[in-house]
Formats: C-alpha cells, sequence, structure tokens
C-alpha cells in the first residue's frame, strides 16, 4: 500500500507518524511534489496556523500537486489543519485554502466561553444511520481557535459534507467531513487516546477502493438538503486532569522526576547520621522516577494531558540539551494523549557564539513531539516591556509571539508564579488596590483570617520578584498570543491545602483563554472544588500523583460522582 504522509515543515506531525507506527501501518514521507504521483493513500497532519501552512506548503510547491492529488479520487485524511485547508478560506489568514468546500474558516465566538477551544469534546454523528469512522458521541482531543461553522442556511453545500458535529458553548462546527475519497477530521484522532487510535486504524485497514472515487466525484452535490441541528443547551466539553513532570539532572547527569517544595527539589539533611539511607541520600536530588516510565503510567491512569517541565539549569543551550529532547521523544512514542514541554524556551546563545531564537529551540520539541510549549520568566520580562512600550503593544520579537505566530496561539503556554504579598487593606492605596483579596473570616488557612494581600509576579522559579501583577501579567500574555495560562501559586505549592481559589478565580475573570490550575491539591476533592468554585478548564497535580497519594483514577471518580464532566476509561 502506498501510503504518504505530509509534511509542511511546521507543527507536530512526528505525533501521526508515532500512532501510524505503533498501529504497526508502514508509510513514507512527502518529500517532493512528484511523491503525490506515486501515493495511493495520503495522511496530512497539520498542526499549527492556517497562514502559515498554506505559505510552507506554497513554498515547497506542495499545494497545487495536493489540490490535484484529492481531486484525483485516491484516498485522503486530513486532520486539523489537513481538514481547514480543504476550505476556501480563514479569518486567520490572508492565504486561500483549496476552495474544495465551498465554505471559509471562521474565529470562534468567545463571548461565552474560553478560545481555544482546548480539551476532550465529543463528535456528534450528523448522520447517525451512517456510522462508518467516527464513534458517536466519543470523546477526542480538540485544539483550536478557528472552525468551519455548521449554518446549513448560509452554507448548505458546505453542510453537506459535514460528518460529525460539535457544541462548544452555544456554537455548532463541522468537527469532521467526509464525501467520496476525502476524510478530515478538526479533532487530533492522534492525540485522542485509545478512540483516536482505533478511528485511524479502521480508516487504513480498509481497502484503498472503499475511500477511492471517480475524479471529480467530491464536487458533485448531494441530492437532499442537510440536516438542520440545534444546540444543546450545554456543551460537553469536558474538564481535563494534567500530570505534570517537573524533570531535573541529578548529581550524577540522569534526568529523574522530582519535586519540592516551593522549588527545594533536594532530599534534607538529616541531624544525624541514625539512619544510613537518610544519611546517603541527604542533600540528593529528589528521586521519584523516571520521566518516561511515569509518563507511559500517567497516559494509561486515565490522565487527559502530559506535561514535561524541564528544571534543570542548561549547561550549554536548550538544543544541546539532547537528554531532554530524547525524552521527549520517547515518551511521543508511548502516549497518545497532549504533551507540553516547558524550561529554556526562550532566545539562547551558544557558549560559542551561535544565537538560537525560541521559534527555533520550540521547533525542536515540536519535531521531537511535544503538542504545546510552557513559557515562565520570558512570559513576564515581554509583558514588561510591552507595559514600558509607547504603543503598549508588542513588537512581533517575544517568544510568545514568534511561535504563535508559526504554530498558533493554542501551542503557546504561560506559565505564572505569583507570590502573596500581604497589605494594610485599610491603609494600602498601591497601584493594585483593584486586585486586592481579603481573606474570609471563615478560611480553613488561620493565616488568611482578616489579612488582605495582591499577587505579585515572580522570574527565576520564584527566586526573584518582579514589579507585575498576576492580573497584569495574565492580560499582557493574552494579547501577546498565549493561547493557555497555567497558574501555579508558590504560597500553596506543596501545602496540600487545596489550590489558591482567590488567585484562580481573579485570573479566570481576567481573561478569556483557557487557565490550568495548578499547586496544593492534597485530596481528590480538591479537584472538585477548584471546578466547582472557579469554573477552570483543567487541573494539575505533580507530587501527590508521584508519591500515589492520590491517583488519577481516583479524581476522575470524584468528580464523576460529583456531576462534573470527565473523559472516563
Amino acid at each position: 500500500m502506498g501510503l504518504y504522509l505530509l509534511d509542511y515543515g511546521a507543527g507536530n506531525v512526528q505525533s501521526l507518524a508515532n500512532s501510524l507506527t505503533s498501529l504497526g501501518h508502514s508509510f513514507t514521507w512527502i518529500s517532493s511534489p512528484d511523491d503525490f504521483q506515486h501515493a495511493t493513500s495520503l495522511v496530512f497532519p497539520g498542526v499549527g496556523a492556517f497562514e502559515t501552512a498554506v505559505q510552507h506548503l506554497a513554498s515547497r510547491g506542495l499545494l497545487q500537486p495536493l489540490r490535484e492529488y484529492i481531486l484525483s479520487g485516491k484516498p485522503y485524511f486530513g486532520v486539523c489543519i489537513g481538514m481547514q485547508v480543504l476550505f476556501q478560506s480563514s479569518s486567520e489568514s490572508s492565504s486561500e485554502g483549496l476552495g474544495i468546500i465551498p465554505c471559509p474558516i471562521e474565529r470562534l465566538d468567545d463571548t461565552d466561553k474560553a478560545v481555544p477551544h482546548m480539551g476532550w469534546n465529543t463528535a456528534d454523528l450528523a448522520c447517525p444511520e451512517d456510522p462508518e469512522q467516527v464513534a458517536d458521541s466519543a470523546y477526542y482531543y480538540f485544539v483550536h481557535s478557528y472552525c468551519a461553522k455548521y449554518d446549513p442556511h448560509k452554507y448548505p453545500d458546505a453542510a453537506q459534507w459535514a460528518y460529525t458535529t460539535t457544541q462548544y458553548g452555544q456554537e455548532l462546527f463541522i468537527s469532521s467531513v467526509r464525501k467520496a475519497n476525502v476524510f478530515g477530521t478538526q479533532f487530533h484522532p492522534e492525540k485522542s487516546g485509545a478512540a483516536g487510535l482505533r478511528l485511524i486504524d479502521a480508516w487504513l485497514r480498509k481497502p484503498e477502493s472503499a475511500h477511492t472515487s471517480s475524479p471529480g466525484a467530491i464536487s458533485a452535490h448531494a441530492s437532499s438538503s442537510p440536516r438542520v441541528l440545534i444546540p444543546k443547551s450545554e456543551h460537553r466539553l469536558t474538564k481535563r486532569i494534567v500530570a505534570c513532570m517537573d524533570v531535573r539532572a541529578n548529581d550524577d547527569g540522569d534526568l529523574v522526576v522530582t519535586k519540592g517544595d516551593q522549588y527545594d527539589v533536594r532530599e534534607k539533611t538529616p541531624t544525624s547520621t541514625a539512619s544510613t539511607v537518610a544519611a546517603t541520600t541527604g542533600g540528593a536530588v529528589r528521586n521519584l522516577g523516571k520521566p518516561v516510565a511515569l509518563a507511559s503510567q500517567y497516559y494509561l491512569a486515565g490522565a487527559d494531558e502530559l506535561c514535561l517541565l524541564n528544571i534543570t539549569s542548561f549547561r550549554h543551550s536548550p538544543l544541546r540539551d539532547q537528554p531532554m529532547i530524547a525524552v521527549v521523544r520517547t515518551a511521543a512514542e508511548r502516549v497518545f494523549v497532549p504533551l507540553t514541554i516547558g524550561g529554556g524556551i526562550k532566545d539562547t546563545v551558544d557558549p560559542d557564539g551561535t544565537k538560537h531564537p525560541a521559534l527555533e529551540v520550540a521547533g525542536a520539541y515540536f519535531r521531537a513531539g511535544a503538542d504545546k510549549v510552557s513559557i515562565g520568566s520570558e512570559a513576564v520580562l515581554a509583558v514588561e516591556k510591552m507595559l514600558a512600550s509607547e504603543k503598549n503593544e508588542g513588537d512581533g520579537t517575544s517568544a510568545i509571539e514568534t511561535i504563535a505566530y508559526a504554530y498558533g496561539r493554542q501551542a503557546v503556554v504561560v506559565s505564572v508564579d505569583p507570590r502573596r504579598v500581604y497589605v494594610d487593606p485599610e491603609t494600602y492605596d498601591g497601584p493594585y488596590k483593584g486586585e486586592l483579596i481579603r481573606g474570609r473570616p471563615d478560611s480553613k488557612v488561620i493565616e488568611e483570617r482578616g489579612k488582605a494581600w495582591w499577587y505579585q509576579c515572580t522570574v527565576s522559579g520564584g527566586r526573584e520578584s518582579r514589579p507585575l501583577s498576576v492580573v497584569q501579567l495574565a492580560k499582557g500574555v493574552e494579547r501577546l498570543g498565549a493561547g493557555e495560562l497555567l497558574v501555579n501559586s508558590i504560597d500553596r505549592d506543596g501545602t496540600g491545602l487545596g489550590f489558591d481559589l482567590d488567585l484562580i478565580r481573579l485570573v479566570k475573570s481576567s481573561v478569556r483563554i483557557p487557565v490550568v490550575a495548578s499547586s496544593g491539591a492534597g485530596t481528590a476533592e480538591h479537584f472538585c472544588q477548584v471546578f466547582k468554585e472557579t469554573g477552570v478548564e483543567a487541573a494539575l497535580a505533580a507530587g501527590i500523583f508521584h508519591r500515589g497519594e492520590v491517583g488519577i483514577k481516583d479524581v476522575k471518580k470524584c468528580l464523576n460522582d460529583n456531576e462534573i464532566r470527565v473523559r472516563l476509561g
């Protein structure tokens, strides 16, 4: 079988390649325009921004051969941008699409929901009597800001293509298309766990003749009118549970997963030598397991996403830190849910003077199998620079801006590390009085009662405070192009007292992008609490998972029992 995989030159296409390999399917990469003539089946796993994808295809001479291949009637499977490129155009871009489907790609409305649409949602069959590929109402992973709106009145011909639809907020969009030889999904089956792998395998194992059509068949209009579907009372996007692994080199140079309280990751040195083991490990980097093994374990346990944060000080530069890139590459071969990588995603200079922009660093991790990159201290500095500028806007050079432009804002996570600054609520008249939080008299944390504070941003793992509030940072990185916020709490980290609900609510109310709550979880009930009381899209934990104090399955059972929508199984 002549199965070919199209890599347009940007984005994480390695994940789809890993899925094909794990399912036992061999393939060849499209490397030149002539390869389209040899392909008898083609998969285009487009990840990133519409304009970048079209421009890369055009510059490599692949855009027109791609269109000719699709119109030839040979089997085509497009994922995300691989589906969107079939449409006429996108409001994300000035570039034109292939125009095979007569409908534009438009931005999701963020007035009633966070955008990007990020997480696990259902794909509902537009024609339930024709369940050939997608399992009706199964959960698949979405991460996008733009979509093909399902509007049979405005775009009746495009609605004919709709194989499944998905609801987010009160919007219905086309989540997969199928006609003649063409099949495409807005969601990422390669990141949708077992359900996604089954979908890919089912399409590939069918004989090519089952997907092949006569040339021009896809342009023929169906005779019946498209169904008019009405949005339900609520969408079925689930809350996400993220397992995070802080990865650090130990004193022997091996990468291990570690965890500390307030960023101290070394074992305590004992005051006496009564314990031989304690005396041996005292002062050493805390070792909670190997990163790839733990990533695999959490994937099998049902984690919705995984996060690997490199907290090692780079000896040379991120691009020379080959062990971490190898960890990402190996983990991506074993886990089929989204993978976020953080640590060193910034402009760097090698000892020999070679410069590496943040975009190049991010690209190396995307090619290794990462789906998102997390930016920390560099985001704080970028917002400070933006606020100090005359136009009060970014100049296009920050890591957030360059990566979001090339890969889409959904690929950029900003990790914030705020610390409480306590003030006298009766006399404070500083610049952050509008952001003050007042401790509740009945707070379970006695130290908070009667106190008032604002949240100050820090850099360098909390070691340096900056003259910037968490609200300024959150709004600033959203303007620069971040697609998601990971909100840590230096005050709650490692305490087991629960998430800092005041902090999470403050950030969530300040932005229209998804927010991930982090730091402080000690029980499964803490996850229920943060979802019910703040409305965040995801919650993250590390130490309680590593130490086995709370399991991912325990968390999901608690959420399900409390009628909080979550992906089970």
